[in-house]
């Protein structure tokens, strides 16, 4: 099987210069014959959701995407990952082009094609067919929910795109043209419907009891967010505040449901052991990969590395992002070139990193915090300092913590690496979403009607109790609006969203401009603190949307025009 699927990749790349056509030659195996076995069946499936995509970009060195907005610097200066920060990407030299996966929908619609005739009755008499049967009807929607999620992968970058309907020949592929993005959403938003009404809760009493398959959950959850994208200025340039509320009552919808639940321990293992999150009442899809000490070697201070990075890289979080974590008592904190700035009477500034927000701490690692049981050293001449890049160390003073197994180690007779998890999708968000989206609705956080039961407000809350921060207490539309973008920052950090943020809110101007570090100098037995700047950015209205790539353009001249300034 693993030389089929190979052969069927290498296929998909060879077929044509278009994502969109492809061909299922060389395969070892007659295309009928996949679909008269249940073990056949579930391995093209899972071939399928190996096309969902990751939060890191592969083709950059693992970079986290973050290192494309305000909330990180990746390491290497050279890094194509870069280009979203000096403008030097176009529709040629393309970033995380996810173009292909128009290879993922096509292999979904020849998966539901070819469903349609599958039969493995011969194995009547197994002792297994029951249980085949009953996981087998649940197949189709789990690919249905796929495509939908491919496709708000797809709309989220490109806007307008093509949405095959079936599995296209190469004319056709290179003929079809683009669906407008609200169309899009709304196909999305029918096939999740579809979904939730015939996809079960989990998969834990039937065979193999399999966590990381979509669930009526998932289904749910992709709704909400593709009807949250469509509600933001980015697509809803006239406001139109009924997309507001369809994305708020998406969202009470997945509450309502009571599936899931806020997990405050979600985070607290990550650091020292292998994730295991599938087993949190608050994930409601992730991703497993393989054991590996990649995300370590090129994220973890130079010292605990052993001498295995060699290279100048990892994901390292801005002073920008730090602003954003409030003190314990939930006042906002700045650092400033002339040391940290807050009204907090309680805070000490001399200790800027203790007693604030407990969500910093799991996202990143700061001077003075212990780290596989040493103190970090970040000030001028510390052990973890770095004077320039070529010192494999922090540009900006922090290093990463989140999705960082504390555990893992270099020491050669001691070698250890761990498995790593990407969230998906969790519950947090879809509180979030609905705080965001009545606040939009109603222009007022604490105001609900019949249906939108619950207010902003409350639903903003109950993150903020879970994280351990007070209630968010400013009053008025704006106030609130900022406070909500401020949350989907802290709580998502390094989780894939703020990159996305920017674009969905146009917010771009103001955030991407500039990234600042800190510069930390050690005065007798105390610390003086100043803000840096580490790099001048650039940003133009064309990066709201990525450009469709070239190659794509000139095998189908129906994609044109291309998206806005590219």
């Amino acid at each position: 099987m693993k030389k089929f699927i190979y052969l069927i990749s290498a296929a998909l790349l060879l077929a044509g210069c278009n994502y969109l056509n492809v061909e299922e030659s060389g395969s070892v195996y007659e295309r009928e014959d996949m679909y008269k076995t249940y073990s056949n069946i579930q391995k093209m499936l899972t071939n399928i959701y190996g096309y969902i995509p990751g939060k890191d970009i592969y083709d950059v060195g693992s970079a986290l995407r973050e290192c494309g907005c305000d909330d990180a610097e990746f390491g290497d200066p050279s890094s194509s990952v870069q280009r979203y920060n000096n403008g030097n990407w176009s529709s040629v030299s393309t970033v995380d082009t996810k173009w292909s996966l128009y290879n993922a929908i096509r292999c979904t619609w020849e998966f539901l094609e070819s469903m349609e005739t599958a039969d493995i009755s011969i194995y009547h008499y197994d002792a297994k067919y029951n249980q085949y049967m009953e996981h087998l009807k649940y197949y189709p929607y789990e690919a249905r929910l796929l495509k939908a999620y491919f496709l708000f992968e797809l709309a989220r970058r490109y806007g307008d795109i093509p949405v095959p309907m079936k599995m296209l020949s190469i004319e056709e592929a290179n003929s079809i043209e683009k669906t407008p993005f609200n169309d899009v959403i709304d196909y999305i938003v029918e096939e999740c419907d579809v979904c939730i009404a015939n996809l079960p809760e989990n998969y834990l009493s039937m065979l193999d009891a399999e966590h990381g398959r979509v669930t009526k959950g998932f289904a749910m959850a992709v709704k909400a967010k593709a009807l949250l994208y469509a509600a933001s200025p980015l697509f809803n340039e006239s406001g139109d505040a009924a997309k507001w509320q369809k994305a708020a009552q998406a969202a009470q919808d997945l509450i309502d449901s009571r599936l899931y639940s806020l997990d405050p321990t979600l985070f607290a293992a990550s650091a020292t052991s292998e994730d295991k999150w599938y087993l949190s009442s608050e994930v409601i899809m992730h991703l497993v990969r393989s054991t590996s000490q990649g995300l370590e070697k090129y994220n973890f201070p130079l010292r605990f590395t052993e001498g295995a990075r060699t290279s100048m890289s990892g994901s390292y979080p801005t002073q920008n992002l730090v602003d954003a974590f409030q003190t314990l008592g939930g006042y906002d904190i700045t650092l400033t070139a002339d040391g940290w700035q807050t009204e907090d009477p309680n805070f000490d500034v001399t200790r800027p990193y203790e007693g604030r927000d407990p969500r910093f701490a799991r996202a990143i690692l700061a001077n003075g915090m212990t780290f596989k049981g040493s103190e970090i050293e970040t000030f001028v001449g510390g052990a973890d300092y770095s004077a320039t890049r070529a010192d494999l160390g922090t540009p900006t003073g922090y290093y990463l913590r989140k999705h960082i197994q504390e555990l893992t180690s270099f020491t050669p007779e001691a070698s250890t690496e761990y498995r790593h998890s990407w969230i998906v999708y969790r519950y947090a968000e879809a509180l979030l979403t609905y705080a965001e989206a009545a606040n939009e609705y109603f222009h007022d956080p604490d105001k609900t009607d019949g249906t939108l039961k619950m207010s902003a407000r409350q639903a903003i809350n109950q993150i903020r109790a879970n994280a351990g921060m007070p209630d968010i207490e400013v009053t008025g539309y704006d106030a609130f609006k900022q406070a909500v973008q401020r949350e989907w920052r802290v709580e998502f950090a390094f989780e894939d969203h703020r990159f996305w943020d920017i674009r969905r809110w146009k917010i771009g101007p103001a955030t991407q401009t500039q990234i600042d570090g800190v510069q930390i100098l050690k005065v007798g037995e105390k610390f003086e603190y100043s803000r840096q700047m580490v790099e001048s950015r650039t940003w133009a209205e064309r990066m709201y949307l990525y450009p469709i790539p070239q190659s794509e353009l000139f095998c189908n001249t129906n994609l044109m025009p291309q998206n806005p300034g590219w």
